[in-house]
């Protein structure tokens, strides 16, 4: 086995995968399990999405199953299935949402198996259709792949109160192979690469950018987990929480405690986000962004209520540099870059701008 090292955030050591904490085995072995269960009165969202991108060209997809219960009204709980074929050749992005009741859903708590209407979501497939005011998304997808979950989060944070919403990777560089009809018109994915993630909560976080690389052009075998976080402490804003996850070149760079990620830097100027996150000489700095035409508006219901808008984009630009001055390894400094196989989302309070596109979508 591959050895994976988790630095220390402190000391830069890290330690073999087979000597993790049994935390940390509990936390792989359940990661793809729903945490919610039936009739509680917490407020919840709950998401099971699967995003991956052709190997050379500006195409995409991110398909979400999608569990929302608002608090105190568990009764008016439903399964939700977005998804998004994005086409950077075109520049034309679409996109289907579409609610079902509860009695026409099952989310297991004990295994990955995930059913909305008769969309079927599992290990290793994903089996669907959505159908939108304008458009219907049909897919019938195979996926595969060796790595071992990641968390964007230390492991002790996932069954803590704080954050309220919790994120992680099921399958990192996930390789997915099948067909995407779009408004019936077949489109063959063929080691197409991406994720398999899931992240829960029981309300969305107040502002946040997301960024996410499965391959570089430059390292296809690098992927890049990293997010920055407001808070709103009451009237107040609390300082951005900038949480990286780097896999490159068989180590696993973890710059995620609290305390580093409040030390990190994050900036965030319409669809431009840098970021930069140093300790112990190892430094991981980047940019994300993307054009306007790439982004889709979306409209999350929060479970506390009211909703909050994700502006999302699958064909986003990434450069990141790493500097590593720790013993034993070189200081020249690693470029890593991509043009258009970035996952960039930002999720805002605010009105989405007039040249985005806003989906309201489609209840039944």
């Amino acid at each position: 086995m591959r050895e994976v090292c988790l630095p220390d955030l402190e000391s830069g050591q890290g330690f073999p995968e087979d000597d993790m904490p049994n935390s940390l085995d509990l936390l792989r072995e359940q990661a793809n399990w729903t945490r919610f269960r039936a009739g509680q009165t917490a407020g919840h969202y709950e998401s099971f999405f699967q995003r991956a991108n052709h190997p050379s060209r500006p195409l995409a997809f991110w398909i979400r199953y999608t569990l929302f219960s608002p608090r105190g009204q568990p009764q008016q709980a439903v399964g939700e299935l977005w998804a998004i074929v994005f086409n950077g050749e075109t520049g034309r992005q679409t996109v289907v949402r579409q609610a079902l009741p509860m009695a026409r859903c099952h989310f297991d708590p004990a295994r990955f198996n995930i059913q909305i209407g008769d969309a079927h979501l599992g290990p290793g497939q994903l089996l669907g259709s959505a159908a939108g005011a304008d458009h219907t998304i049909a897919w019938d997808l195979a996926f595969a792949g060796d790595a071992a979950p990641l968390f964007l989060l230390p492991a002790e944070l996932y069954a803590a109160g704080f954050p309220k919403a919790k994120s992680l990777v099921a399958l990192p560089m996930a390789c997915y192979n099948g067909t995407i009809a779009v408004d019936g018109q077949l489109i063959q994915i063929e080691n197409w690469i991406g994720s398999q993630n899931h992240n829960w909560g029981s309300q969305h976080t107040d502002d946040y950018a997301w960024g996410q690389v499965a391959g570089f052009d430059t390292h296809p075998d690098s992927f890049l987990e990293v997010a920055s976080a407001r808070l709103r402490l009451g009237p107040l804003w609390a300082p951005p929480l900038t949480p990286l996850v780097l896999r490159h070149e068989g180590r696993e760079i973890a710059l995620n405690s609290l305390r580093q990620t409040l030390r990190a830097h994050s900036s965030r100027h319409d669809f431009v986000w840098r970021f930069r996150s140093e300790t112990g000489g190892l430094c991981v700095e980047g940019v994300i962004s993307a054009p306007r035409e790439d982004f889709v508006a979306l409209r999350y219901d929060n479970p506390p209520g009211g909703s909050k808008l994700c502006l999302n984009s699958k064909l986003a630009a990434c450069k990141l540099t790493v500097t590593d001055r720790q013993a034993g390894r070189g200081a020249a400094p690693q470029t890593l870059a991509c043009r258009q196989r970035a996952a960039f989302e930002i999720l805002t309070d605010d009105r989405p701008p007039s040249d985005v596109r806003l989906e309201a979508g489609h209840a039944l």
